[in-house]
């Protein structure tokens, strides 16, 4: 064990500190798996049928996990599942089968809360690792050194553990810390919030949140009297989205071993933008640790798939009134994801791309692909698959003929910048 002394201790034990940071990308279905995987997620989580806290997601049949872990595999990347919820007595019925049913499709790690779930992996289905969920809210050592003693290789510490906190946890406990880098955050203590039971009988421990935080209220300084004027925006209280792109050296050397995205519900483009960005700060930090320098196209890419204006949550102090939204969420990002190129023609400089949002000539683009890849260029004339000439691309997954300025790849976007609907 360190000595209290350390200030960022550096594990030497086969398990307990990674020798590179584990990137972890959320999947809300197997298109998101495939994409947060080919654009440097070293891991992703997904929820399946049962026994996860995003009931709203596709979520995944176990044929899906099983494609997943095949696809996840030829990257040398890994599946965990979440199976985060609290569990009632009525939850319980199938649990054993279900659990060894994904150590048999080949998922390398539950995330759990329910320490009868956790205990119930660890008796029939011993290859499963088990990582504790945020859903328990671990944010000091002791609690730490009390699940590792429970026999689990991993905690992911709640969310409003500060830098201070976790180094602190990494001097006293020999153990894997996953931590949130990037995405919303929860205005109660993670999964802990019962105004969603209360509005709507959904069970937000049980998968059901329905973010009432980010409802519009009206607030009233009496019973009668509003504590605004009509026309005044209406209340909400939900928070900022979590963004530590500025900070990876010092999640590195606190000892963070696997970074954290939050976003099952999130779209393609958020999960590949995001992914993309915190994949290359990472290599660059390793590649050159004295001379890393935040690159500022990588916050303007961040930027362009954030959805609500972003903060350092709880890592730096506690977050204030500032950190908060008060009032009607404005979309942040100015950027719609457009499409997916299918194929390339070298000897055309033609791409396939297939059609996610409406696009026409004229438009500027951007293409983006894994490893920095980018470029803009003006639509000059797009066709559809034989080569008709349209004024508009119009019917969602259509099949666009686009030639491009620089060769693209499969799987690389196509975004749009946001403008009037055409």
């Amino acid at each position: 064990m360190a000595t209290a002394g350390q200030i960022t201790p550096r594990y030497q034990g086969k398990r307990h500190r990674l020798e590179r940071p584990e990137l972890l990308a959320p999947a809300g279905n197997l298109e998101k798996l495939k994409f947060a995987v080919h654009y440097g997620a070293d891991a992703v989580y997904i929820g399946g049928q049962k026994y996860g806290l995003r009931s709203n997601a596709d979520n995944f049949s176990f044929e899906e996990m099983k494609e997943g872990v095949e696809f996840a595999a030829r990257y040398g990347a890994k599946v965990f599942v979440a199976t985060n919820i609290y569990a009632h007595n009525e939850d319980l019925d199938g649990l054993e089968s279900y659990l060894k049913k994904l150590e048999e499709v080949g998922i390398a790690a539950i995330i759990a809360a329910d320490p009868i779930i956790v205990d119930t992996a660890q008796r029939v289905a011993p290859k499963l690792e088990v990582h504790l969920s945020t859903q328990q809210s671990t944010i000091n050592w002791q609690a730490v050194q009390f699940w590792k003693d429970e026999g689990l290789p991993r905690v992911v510490l709640g969310r409003e553990t500060s830098f201070k906190e976790i180094a602190e946890i990494k001097q006293h406990v020999d153990i894997e810390i996953e931590a949130f880098i990037h995405g919303a955050m929860c205005s109660s203590y993670s999964g802990r919030c019962v105004l969603s039971n209360h509005f709507t009988d959904r069970d937000s421990n049980r998968g059901g949140c329905c973010q009432s935080c980010r409802w519009k209220y009206d607030l009233f300084i009496d019973e009668e009297q509003q504590a605004y004027e009509e026309g005044d925006d209406q209340f909400t209280m939900g928070s900022k989205d979590l963004c530590m792109i500025d900070y990876m050296p010092e999640l590195i050397d606190v000892g963070v071993d696997s970074f954290k995205i939050e976003g099952r519900m999130k779209s393609l483009h958020y999960v590949a933008t995001v992914v993309n960005v915190y994949r290359q700060a990472i290599n660059a930090y390793f590649d050159n640790p004295e001379g890393y320098e935040l690159k500022p196209e990588w916050v303007e890419e961040i930027n362009k798939a954030a959805n609500r204006p972003l903060n350092t949550g709880f890592f730096l102090d506690a977050p204030g009134a500032e950190d908060h939204i008060y009032s009607p969420e404005e979309k942040a990002a100015p950027y719609d994801f457009a499409g997916v190129v299918l194929s390339y023609d070298e000897g055309t400089s033609i791409a396939v791309v297939q059609q996610r949002n409406h696009f026409m000539p004229g438009q500027e683009v951007e293409f983006v692909g894994p490893g920095g890849r980018f470029f803009k260029q003006t639509l000059d004339g797009i066709a559809d698959e034989n080569g008709n000439a349209l004024d508009a691309a119009r019917h969602p997954l259509q099949s666009i003929q686009i030639r491009t300025l620089h060769p693209v790849k499969p799987m690389d976007l196509m975004r749009k910048k946001m403008g009037k609907k055409q």
